[in-house]
């Protein structure tokens, strides 16, 4: 097939750019030229069409009449790549994300508050009717929406609008090699650094779907290697084991011979955790991939602790000579001192919180597994297995 794709220099574009011509596709990629990488096959390969993607004029330049049988829209302005594509693909697929969900940026949307866990592709906000800037303005206005959301949404809509077979898929937090915003360096730092504490937020439960690189290419090479399945399908995409906030932290630690002390704060007060959790709470968001596993055959490539692993160690080998540059997205000033003043004011809480008695120590209610019927077991040490 004669495929597309606007974009192919991100994380996950030269995977999907080299498993099209290990396929026997014939692939051009359209991008602005500003960045190109060596892991894309050469120009003769797979030829490079320099455009903005955001720019309706420069892209139809670009394209002059051109056709093609599969289109990849991974990058640019979605709703005027869409209008502009029809009649010149059959199939598109399309890049988009989980804040279609209620309750995954703004937890006030759902009732009881927050994302429900392993939301299904059919739980995302309604279809907006018309792709005006007025009406997404509305649609974002609505439940405490931010602009960005109801664009999103409203883009989603819009694919199948224009194109009824197209093929969406709704990526979580993409994680691996030049990620643009790597959430894994505030932990990876701290390592490098020698940092012995570090701040989660509500003991680092929060878990939310991600998918390494390599991960998300396999899935939307799935889609085109089942045509008939996918089309007019949304797809969520996620690995198949998901890790909380902590777990990632002890995976960054032991890869690189470190060890923390964990230091538990309250999320309203973990200031230093909020550039890894990347929401205003500690609510999970999870969204549920057993679509595109049922339909199209989906298995990870790269098992996830190898992925964080190799993630963990790109950083630390990339990300100190760029340090400045990722510190800018990332948000995290990395100001130890102010950290340690923070830590001390908790730890004087926790003593004045210990110091007050109860007429009757609390328990753990009578469960068959508690302490009251086993008194002999140290339950602070306990680990289940």
């Amino acid at each position: 097939m004669d495929i597309l794709v606007i974009g192919g220099t991100g994380p996950t574009g030269p995977f999907i750019v080299n498993g099209l011509v290990a396929r026997g596709h014939r692939v051009t990629i359209l991008h602005t030229g500003r960045h190109e990488v060596d892991a894309l096959p050469p120009e003769s390969v797979v030829p490079h069409l320099h455009a903005d993607p955001f720019d309706r004029d420069s892209f139809l330049a670009a394209i002059g009449t051109r056709s093609f049988d599969v289109v990849f829209a991974m990058y640019g302005r979605l709703r005027m790549l869409v209008d502009e594509l029809v009649g010149r693909t059959p199939r598109l697929f399309s890049i988009g994300g989980v804040p279609v969900y209620p309750g995954y940026s703004n937890d006030e949307d759902r009732f009881p508050t927050g994302m429900r866990l392993g939301a299904a592709e059919t739980d995302a906000f309604a279809p907006v009717g018309t792709y005006d800037e007025t009406s997404i303005a509305e649609l974002a206005g609505r439940g405490g929406r931010s602009d960005k959301v109801g664009k999103i949404i409203a883009s989603e809509a819009m694919v199948f609008e224009r194109h009824p077979d197209a093929t969406h898929f709704r990526y979580p937090y993409i994680y691996g090699p030049n990620q643009v915003v790597p959430k894994e360096w505030s932990v990876v730092k701290r390592a490098l650094d020698g940092r012995r504490h570090l701040i989660v937020a509500d003991g680092g439960r929060t878990v939310e779907t991600a998918a390494y690189v390599e991960n998300v290419a396999q899935a939307v090479l799935a889609a085109v290697d089942h045509l008939d399945v996918s089309a007019g399908r949304v797809y969520n995409v996620g690995d198949d084991e998901l890790y909380s906030r902590l777990q990632v932290a002890e995976i960054v630690a032991e890869e690189l011979g470190h060890r923390f002390e964990i230091v538990n704060l309250p999320a309203e007060v973990a200031r230093p955790a909020y550039p890894t959790l990347a929401h205003h709470t500690t609510q999970h968001r999870i969204v549920d991939t057993g679509r595109i596993r049922q339909e199209l055959g989906y298995r990870d490539l790269v098992a996830p602790l190898e992925a964080l692993r190799r993630t963990v160690r790109w950083q630390a080998e990339h990300l100190p000579a760029q340090h400045d540059k990722v510190v800018k997205v990332l948000q995290d000033p990395f100001d130890y001192e102010a950290e340690d003043a923070l830590i001390a004011r908790y730890q004087h809480f926790l003593a004045d919180c210990a110091a007050v008695s109860f007429a009757r120590e609390p328990g753990y209610s009578r469960a068959f597994y508690g302490p009251i019927d086993n008194p002999g077991t140290d339950w602070t040490r306990r680990r289940s297995g």
